[in-house]
């Protein structure tokens, strides 16, 4: 292979050029660097020797030009390290800060910023009381009464249930909704952020009694209805107390003068006032028909709280309300046989749960099935009860292909089976008490509880040699997510909702546009639940609730039928009701009683839009807030709650509820898990706010029902999620965290230490606003209040007078502000919230306020910097404004301190007007020539960064000089006009130059091209510190073993492929193979540039890797040798073996680098 010298080129200098300095090796060892005749090449070597020796020089090489290059730097950072100990060493710690504002009055922030800087304790204390007291949560009106001209925003908070603490789903919520809330308000809409509570019928009334039998060891029972109600409103009370300041310190602007509960005398009457209307409309009945139930709560449930628990196969489990030590069999499909009546004959079928037989009623086969003609319209025999069992035909239920082709039907107790025996007249057999226990139906077992059946009717059928066989089966048992039972499908008299034509109704105005559903996956699955809409059972066995408004008519003598419709009274009160019965009765007597049964407890939250607005009344609160703006809630009870809201809405107000539903995403835990209080990973908003240790999160548990064996479980789950508590992070960046993870729909894998990232943005907020004072001459930089005589211009339009990269810097507002407006209007959280983050953070802080400090401190009163600081004023203010609908407290508390334009009575930024975009401040021209600027600075922080250079040199000779290469004239012109920001905004630059031609770049200079037209160079020679450089390398290696290993060991574990989810298995072998690289010794000291047996980079394996490689070694190590002298050329060996030339400057001849 021929080498080839690179000539010095005419155009931009490459890093290669610089020269090393020559090294000290010992004769000995640089003969044994270079081969003699003779001796062993590195082709004819073992591949084992080759890696050897060519590790035993690299080390040697490393050693080398450690040893001669000057370890530039190393002083200057030892002494800020031990300048760091010695301020640590002699810090005291700040005394506890207590909040002096009387409750509802307005914190006083005329005086010096705090000198503990950025508290949000101290931040968030009295805004929100004070913002209360004023009544800025409340709609704003015109003079007249009317609406405000932008009109009317309402959202009506999706009630939490009263069971306990809100966690950090609600707090998502609160973020979500609040931020549109306040953003409305800001736009001058008239805005109802209606507040309320859920009374959550079973929910709360399994929580209170588990706590009586856990606190007090008594069940409901003992303590009979009333006595025990007595005690669940004294939990309500206790726990509206909780929510609500949790609320309030999630900087929630609710209108707390409308507050509602659903079990309120004014929200009652709309629950009555809606059973009897249905019932007169023909949508509410009375039937016997399938529930879920739950034995150990003695109630029906909806489908919304039954869980489903997946089994691949035979699983032993305890049921609740059975002895702990008894185990059942779960997960098996069992096969027995009928016997035919009047012959030899059997029929086989299957179940996987052998108990519900005694309840069979027929056996159906499909009526093109051969083997079973002979069947038709014959019996089989029960084994056990004295019962013929009709063999029929149902091509509906019976696949011939699946199974022996006969399947047992028990229309009591299968949905399917009730269905088939519809169709086919069959009778139906109820087995099961409400205890769990069987019926006389069941005959011999009767009185026998239900998984005790199981297992005796197993036996039973062996004994009589029916029994065929078991097989594991996978399935999925339904279980109560309220008490843990195995749920079971049987037959109850109930109350039902025909919700089929209501389904109609809401798809049909659904697809006219009445309804919009987001995001897109949500809305689909809304129609395809729509198309397949069930009647819904209102009626729960509880004692928490509303009463359904029925009275069961029973004249004397007579037993009447509590599943027949005929025979109860709907009425609105018991007056009314006897007004009915004594009609209907006609002289004969009669008794009244009401059902003891409650109301779903989505039937009254199903009445949320309106009811909290007054309906059935026609109040003005109905005219102006109804239908809502907007329904923002989990997707999780798109079907369930949303659902009912809209039946009720279309059915009972003419209107869809809500315009528009928006569906948040479901919180998971770090690991992408469920939440759950087992796992030790439910989180309390309050918590995250204010900070918690360890010991208390444990302590917490104790507080709940959770048995020992959970609380043992969740608190291991604590300590590997928070092994150091919670940090303290304040509401406002919990709630931009919150918004900012809100992208799409997709579920949120919660990390508090994303969070606690955030809390650090405040911080930049908080110290950049008090920099911004300090410009204003309002404060000294310790934030001591100063006499200043600023006052900003009372437009907050350009004034004409302003320079580039002011005029810059209001494009950019203007940009931003159509970024946020837009992202909100489109419910995008994430793009909203990080576009107002990204103007603060980076157009503001990080390019004007750096960009403008060689302007101020000049301490001229020039109209210049008279220009710059209404502008940083305006852009300060706005870029609070933009924040503020995410971090409501410390914008308050910032904007409060911040001087007003004249005529500015606005009292506080959550009424100040929103940023809007405005003509005026569009300059797209000064947008081009300063992001061209902006381009340039990147490229010098680019190659300064590249080469570590110093940045705190003390003199203009140990600064950076930047060299910005413009070919075009009118582009230089731009550039020079921006010297100053240039070398503002390049830590460590001292000096800016511009150059035109090629000829004009010096030696030894690290360079970036910008565009076409303009290059950067910086000289580097001298300056780099290469032995620093080559430290973080062989550190860089440590670490990607290390991790490497780690990979490994976790992939070889033997439960790897089922314990691992499998995107996270997918991950693990995307991830990039470490590469096998070493920095050979002869690459710096061989003169004919051959390869001595180090791995080629194309070895590497990943073409990322492989890109990441060749820059980071070029620049950062192969580089620096050559500054030394010793290298002469760049060479990469390719694939194929060959050596392409790189373009750069050779200084010497004596070694070539290869990549």
């Amino acid at each position: 292979m021929s080498e080839q010298t690179i000539k010095p080129s005419q155009e931009a200098i490459p890093a290669e050029e610089v020269q090393p300095a020559s090294t000290d090796a010992t004769p000995s060892e640089a003969s044994q660097a270079t081969p003699t005749p003779g001796s062993e090449t590195p082709g004819e070597m073992s591949k084992k020797g080759a890696k050897k020796e060519a590790k035993r020089l690299e080390k040697l090489a490393k050693a080398a030009v450690k040893a001669v290059v000057p370890q530039a730097g190393t002083s200057a950072r030892k002494e800020k390290k031990e300048k760091a100990a010695k301020e640590s060493a002699t810090a005291t710690p700040a005394e506890q800060w207590v909040n002096t504002t009387p409750a509802g009055e307005k914190k006083d922030v005329s005086g010096n910023l705090p000198s503990t800087g950025y508290d949000p304790i101290q931040v968030e204390a009295a805004h929100y009381e004070w913002w209360s007291q004023k009544g800025f949560f409340q709609p704003r009106y015109k003079e007249n009464g009317d609406p405000l001209d932008k009109g009317v925003f309402t959202i009506i908070l999706p009630p939490p249930n009263v069971t306990g603490n809100l966690h950090i789903g609600h707090a998502l919520t609160i973020a979500i909704e609040d931020a549109l809330v306040r953003w409305k308000r800001m736009q001058g809409y008239t805005v109802l952020y209606l507040p309320g509570y859920d009374h959550a019928g079973i929910s709360t009334q399994a929580v209170v009694e588990a706590r009586l039998i856990k606190t007090e060891g008594h069940s409901r029972h003992y303590y009979g209805r009333e006595k025990f109600l007595e005690k669940v409103w004294e939990w309500k009370d206790q726990y509206q107390e909780k929510i609500t300041n949790q609320l309030t310190r999630l900087g929630a602007s609710l209108d707390w003068s409308r507050v509602a509960f659903t079990m309120n005398d004014r929200l009652s009457k709309a629950v009555i006032e809606t059973f009897c209307r249905m019932h007169e409309q023909g949508m509410l009945y009375r039937a016997n028909r399938l529930v879920n139930w739950c034995v150990y709560l003695n109630t029906s449930l909806s489908n919304l709280e039954v869980d489903q628990l997946p089994l691949t196969g035979r699983t032993l489990l305890n049921v609740k309300g059975y002895d702990a030590k008894e185990r059942f069999e779960f997960g098996v499909i069992t096969s027995f046989a009928y016997p035919i009546e009047n012959s030899d004959e059997k029929i086989i079928v299957a179940t996987t749960r052998p108990e519900t037989m005694l309840g069979d009623t027929a056996i159906a086969v499909h009526p093109d099935d051969p083997r079973y003609k002979h069947l038709h319209g014959k019996f089989a025999v029960h084994p056990f009860l004295d019962r013929r069992i009709p063999i029929i035909t149902d091509g509906i239920t019976v696949d011939m292909e699946f199974g022996t082709g006969a399947v047992k039907i028990t229309p009591a107790h299968d949905p399917n089976d009730f269905e088939c025996a519809q169709r086919n007249g069959l009778e139906f057999i109820s087995l099961m008490n409400d205890d769990g226990t069987y019926n006389a139906n069941a005959g011999p077992y009767a009185g026998m509880k239900r998984f005790h059946i199981r297992n005796k009717i197993v036996a039973d059928l062996k004994e009589k040699g029916l029994y065929v066989e078991q097989k594991d089966n996978e399935m999925q048992i339904p279980i109560c997510s309220k008490s843990g039972d195995i749920v079971e499908t049987i037959m109850k008299p109930q109350w039902w909702v025909s919700c089929k034509p209501m389904a109609e109704e809401a798809l049909k105005r659904t697809e006219a546009g009445e309804l919009e559903i987001k995001p897109k996956t949500s809305a689909g699955d809304w129609v395809r639940w729509m198309e397949n809409m069930q009647d819904w059972c209102i009626s729960r066995q509880l004692w928490w609730g509303h009463r359904c408004p029925a009275y069961l008519l029973k004249f004397e003598g007579e037993a009447p039928d509590t599943s027949d419709d005929k025979n109860w009274i709907v009425a609105r009160n018991e007056e009314d009701a006897k007004a009915q019965a004594d009609k209907k009765a006609n002289g004969r007597k009669y008794t009244l009683q009401q059902d003891d049964d409650v109301l779903d407890t989505w039937f009254s939250s199903g009445l949320w839009p309106f009811s909290t607005m007054g309906w059935p009344e026609q109040t003005r609160d109905l005219e102006i807030f109804y239908p809502n703006s907007i329904l923002e809630t989990g997707w999780d009870i798109l079907f369930f709650w949303v659902a009912r809201m809209v039946f009720f809405g279309n059915q009972l107000t003419g209107k869809m509820p809500f315009k528009e539903v928006y569906c948040h995403p479901m919180i998971r835990d770090a690991y992408g898990r469920k939440m759950s209080k087992s796992l030790g990973n439910v989180i309390d908003p309050l918590d995250v706010i204010t900070g918690q240790t360890l010991q208390k999160l444990h302590n917490d548990l104790r507080m709940g029902n959770l048995p020992e064996k959970e609380i043992q479980k969740a608190e291991d789950g604590q300590k590997k999620l928070f092994p150091k508590g919670m940090p303290q992070c304040g509401t406002d960046a919990l709630r931009f965290a919150l918004c900012n993870y809100t992208s799409g729909g997709r579920d949120i894998n919660m990390d508090i230490n994303r969070v606690e990232g955030y809390r650090k943005f405040c911080n930049k907020i908080w110290n950049a606003t008090k920099f911004c004072l300090f410009r204003m001459g309002l404060v000294d930089l310790e934030g001591v209040r100063q006499q200043s005589t600023f006052v900003p211009y009372k437009s907050a339009l350009p004034s004409g007078k302003e320079s580039l990269v002011e005029k810059w810097l209001f494009h950019k507002l203007n940009l931003a502000t159509t970024a946020v407006n837009n992202a909100l209007e489109a419910r995008e959280f994430f793009d909203a919230s990080t576009a107002a983050y990204s103007f603060f953070l980076h157009d503001l802080c990080d390019v004007f306020i750096e960009a403008t400090k060689p302007l101020f401190e000049t301490n001229e009163e020039s109209e210049a910097m008279v220009s710059a600081r209404n502008t940083l004023y305006t852009a300060l203010e706005a870029g609070l404004k933009l924040l503020h609908p995410f971090m409501p407290y410390v914008t308050e508390d910032l904007w409060q301190r911040l001087p007003r334009r004249p005529e500015d009575t606005c009292e506080s930024i959550m009424l100040a007007s929103f940023p809007e975009t405005i003509s005026a401040q569009d300059f797209p021209e000064s947008l081009a020539n300063f992001d061209l600027v902006m381009a340039a600075i990147k490229s010098a922080r680019s190659v300064s960064g590249l080469y570590n250079l110093p940045t705190n040199g003390k003199t203009l000779e140990d600064k950076i000089t930047v060299m910005i290469q413009a070919k075009k004239p009118e582009l230089r012109a731009v550039l020079e006009s921006q010297a100053s920001i240039i070398i503002a905004l390049t830590k460590g630059a001292g000096t800016v130059k511009y150059i035109s031609e090629d000829s004009e770049i010096p030696h030894g200079v690290g360079t970036e091209v910008v565009t076409a037209d303009i290059t950067v160079h910086i000289p580097v020679q001298g300056k780099v510190d290469a032995g620093a450089e080559i430290d973080k390398l062989e550190k860089k290696e440590a670490l990607a073993v290390g991790n490497k290993e780690k990979l490994r060991k976790v992939i070889e574990q033997p439960n790897y492929e089922t314990t691992v989810r499998e995107d996270v298995r997918a991950g693990n072998v995307d991830k990039p193979r470490l590469p096998r690289v070493r920095i050979d010794a002869d690459m710096f000291f061989s003169p004919d540039g051959q390869d001595r047996g180090g791995d080629r980079v194309d070895q590497i394996g990943d073409p990322e890797v492989q890109a990441a490689f060749v820059i980071h070694i070029l620049q950062s190590v192969l580089i620096l040798s050559a500054f030394s002298g010793a290298c002469s050329e760049a060479q990469r060996v390719d694939a194929a073996g060959e050596g392409r030339p790189r373009a750069g400057k050779s200084r010497s001849d004596d070694c070539v680098v290869k990549w």
